[in-house]
């Protein structure tokens, strides 16, 4: 189906959609706040060599994504997504979720572009009719969950990227896109009518 005339939405998904970030909630979500903190006492040296601004964002990303999900079985972890859908519905903002459904009254292209793993937002996505999500996907095999990234993390120009890959001839559309932080700064300079949420 050709673009030309059309309108794309790309909404950021934590702190744009949600009003916090989804990585450690959909942990808590998954095992439980004890395990959880102790998960996070572990990984601290990683995490604050992130916060120190010594170690990539995808690195540190990947390391705490592996610690809490290698070796677990993928159905068991989609399982889950789809039942974190009922905890995202606790933590969207209403005011974004008005202006989806805005631009879905106006016939427009609805994406959810995010850092996130697109497993446990397309649950929700999906109830949404969000058909299209852009986000971080994890490597599996045999139904495993390797701990790995199977695609860069959709993280800053990453974010620009896979939405050109997904829809090139940029100058067949009209783009609106909304974003909280610098990982969507990107984004909104790419963006027609940009909206940074506060």
């Amino acid at each position: 189906m050709s673009l030309q005339n059309k309108t794309i939405a790309a909404f950021d998904f934590d702190g744009t959609i949600t009003t916090k970030d989804t990585l450690f909630d959909f942990i808590r979500f998954y095992i439980g706040k004890h395990n959880l903190l102790k998960g996070l006492i572990i990984l601290s040296p990683i995490l604050i060599s992130y916060k120190l601004g010594f170690t990539r964002n995808d690195i540190a990303k990947q390391k705490l994504f592996s610690y809490f999900f290698k070796d677990k079985s993928i159905q068991e972890f989609n399982k889950v997504s789809i039942d974190y859908a009922k905890r995202i519905k606790e933590i969207v903002r209403p005011e974004i979720l008005e202006k989806i459904k805005w631009h879905q009254a106006q016939n427009h292209i609805v994406i959810i572009i995010s850092a996130s793993i697109v497993n446990w937002i397309k649950p929700w996505a999906s109830e949404m009719n969000i058909k299209t999500v852009l986000g971080t996907e994890i490597e599996v095999k045999n139904n495993i969950i390797e701990g790995v990234f199977s695609s860069k993390n959709c993280y800053g120009q990453e974010k620009v990227n896979r939405l050109i890959a997904q829809y090139p001839n940029r100058d067949e559309y009209v783009l609106y896109g909304y974003g909280d932080s610098r990982g969507d700064k990107e984004l909104l300079a790419f963006s027609d009518h940009p909206t940074l949420i506060k």
